[in-house]
């Protein structure tokens, strides 16, 4: 029987991205259907007291957050699946900066409509963006960021790894995250990273 799995992502966190390609990989062993779903860094950090360095790199991830609420609206879940791909891809293990310029590039490899990206900047997908955001954080709380997972009625942040496990690995990894999430009790797991996002 397939296992129904929701995953919700901001484009820009390299740790999501992590989550997003094992979960990818997942797929290829086990018999697991995956639904991308858009949310908001920028949305989230709003009204909190940040260090400036952070805080202008949360502002400007917010470009990337709204174009993906617009695809989902306009396009749909699959063709969200690409576009997080192509704009994931030039993001983590390409190395370009976030902007409107790499997001209309990724449009483009999708072959979307690259307006998304300009209009991005302003208003027009606010609204859209803040309820994507807020169907996230009823999942999980207003404490919780990005990646969070969502298998049968458990919803929870993470896993965050690194390097992303392939092949049985993977399954392995997501059998163990099904079991967590059987229990309506579990709650968090944590141990301070000692590395960053590995992009192999």
């Amino acid at each position: 029987m397939t296992t129904h799995v929701d995953l919700w992502f901001d484009p820009t966190c390299p740790w999501a991205w992590m989550t997003s390609r094992w979960m990818l990989e997942v797929e290829q062993v086990r018999d697991v259907a995956i639904t991308f779903h858009p949310m908001s860094l920028f949305i989230l950090n709003e009204g909190r007291d940040l260090d400036p360095g952070y805080r202008a790199h949360i502002d400007g991830t917010r470009v990337a957050s709204f174009a993906a609420a617009a695809v989902q609206e306009r396009y749909g879940h699959e063709v969200l699946r690409d576009f997080y791909t192509a704009l994931g891809t030039r993001i983590h293990p390409g190395g370009e900066p976030v902007s409107v310029e790499t997001v209309a590039h990724a449009l483009a490899d999708c072959d979307l409509d690259v307006g998304i990206a300009e209009a991005a900047t302003g208003d027009e997908f606010d609204a859209l963006a803040r309820g994507y955001q807020k169907v996230a954080q009823d999942l999980v709380g207003p404490d919780v960021g990005t990646p969070i997972i969502r298998v049968g009625g458990m919803a929870l942040f993470g896993p965050v790894i690194s390097p992303a496990p392939k092949g049985e690995a993977a399954g392995e990894l997501f059998d163990g995250f099904v079991k967590v999430t059987a229990y309506d009790g579990f709650f968090e797991l944590k141990r301070s990273r000692d590395r960053g996002p590995i992009f192999d």
